[in-house]
């Protein structure tokens, strides 16, 4: 499909629903009747918010000041929450990071949904050069341990080169906790069940 035709499925089947703990923000949601299995074999982790993502969402709401006035990339943004909040939160510009072509589509839809301009949204950053931004925001990136290890070299990348980064996740096993600080925790709900999602300060290794 073109980026094109995915935002139309995405408009005509994905509900538009509350962001659960953060009812400033509505999103484009997959629901039983969605058929996103059209979209392709790929898992549509971008049609649905996660843990790490709704926490870091509602901290960056919360504490406007972490984003205010500063260039910040939403890296493996999915649907474009965390970015999404980024921009309601007052940072100077936003570029959505995502690698997989249907999310970039769907978070264009989310963004025009919530009134938000990005500055930009791109594909996987990892294997590049470090961004030029002031903020790093990482949401539910540390959900298996092959990703982790690229992850975690691409933002001790990011800290050496002076990028502050913020961490979104739901204390999942890879999460590399001898590199974080944790700045708050919150109860969020990704399908109904109340879950434990940290928001941690990334340090470097």
């Amino acid at each position: 499909m073109t980026d094109a035709e995915v935002a139309a499925f995405v408009t005509a089947h994905l509900p538009v629903t509350a962001v659960p703990g953060v009812p400033e923000l509505r999103m484009h949601k997959a629901g039983p009747a969605s058929g996103i299995g059209r979209l392709g074999a790929a898992p549509p982790y971008w049609a649905y918010w996660w843990a790490g993502g709704l926490a870091l969402a509602r901290h960056l709401l919360d504490y406007p000041d972490q984003v205010a006035g500063r260039s910040v990339v939403d890296l493996g943004a999915g649907s474009g929450l965390v970015g999404i909040a980024a921009a309601r939160a007052g940072a100077a510009q936003v570029v959505a990071a995502e690698m997989d072509p249907h999310a970039r589509a769907a978070i264009a839809c989310n963004a025009q949904l919530n009134d938000v301009t990005l500055a930009g949204i791109a594909g996987d950053p990892l294997a590049g050069d470090v961004p030029s931004a002031d903020l790093l925001l990482v949401g539910d990136v540390f959900y298996a341990p092959d990703v982790a290890v690229r992850v975690t070299a691409f933002l001790d990348r990011c800290v050496a080169a002076g990028i502050a980064v913020l961490v979104g996740d739901p204390w999942r096993a890879p999460l590399p906790l001898d590199r974080l600080t944790l700045l708050a925790d919150y109860s969020v709900c990704e399908t109904g069940t109340p879950k434990r999602a940290g928001v941690f300060a990334y340090r470097g290794g």
